[in-house]
């Protein structure tokens, strides 16, 4: 299952439109800065260094005229969780793909970091999918779908992921300052 799995996120990464986001057919743009470009290329040196598999990507990408910074959609096959391209915050479109054999393990090795933004759960066990999201520390678990948003939902990250929520009810709490006011009218 693995290697037919990495071998379809290679054809769709290097099928992905990169260009103008205003283009209604890309689905990746420009990182914001040669500084953002150097530290993708630092952290896929760092990846390949410590023993990961690059299966595609890992380099700059010229789109269209040549302006803005481009990324080609990155994969490293065989992370495991003690890399640090599974521990640390790329900000790039780089995927780490860690295998694992056992459910229980999976999930503990999600939960083991510092970061709990969201996830992504792919499952045709519905009673599978809805125990990891239980057990995720996310802030927000998609189920068969990833990047799904509704503006009456709350968003916002666990750990050291985010500060509060925003959208939704919850999102109305960082805009608002309770105050308690009591009056002895005795």
């Amino acid at each position: 299952m693995h290697g037919p799995l990495v071998e379809k996120l290679v054809d769709r990464a290097q099928k992905f439109p990169q260009g103008d986001p205003f283009d209604p057919k890309t689905r990746l743009g420009a990182q914001t800065s040669e500084a953002q470009i150097e530290k993708i290329s630092k952290y896929v040196e760092i990846g390949k260094k410590e023993g990961a598999k690059l299966v595609t990507g890992g380099e700059p990408a010229r789109i269209g005229n040549g302006r803005g910074y481009f990324w080609k959609p990155t994969i490293f096959d065989n992370v495991t969780n003690q890399m640090t391209i599974a521990r640390e915050e790329i900000f790039g479109p780089v995927l780490s793909v860690i295998p694992f054999d056992d459910f229980d393990k999976a999930l503990g090795e999600a939960n083991d970091s510092f970061y709990g933004l969201s996830a992504g759960v792919w499952t045709r066990d519905v009673k599978k999918a809805h125990r990891a999201a239980r057990m995720l520390q996310a802030g927000t678990v998609w189920i068969n779908s990833y990047n799904l948003y509704d503006a009456a939902s709350p968003y916002g990250g666990t750990k050291g992921s985010g500060f509060g929520r925003e959208s939704g009810m919850a999102g109305l709490d960082f805009y608002t300052q309770t105050k308690s006011v009591w009056v002895d009218l005795s």
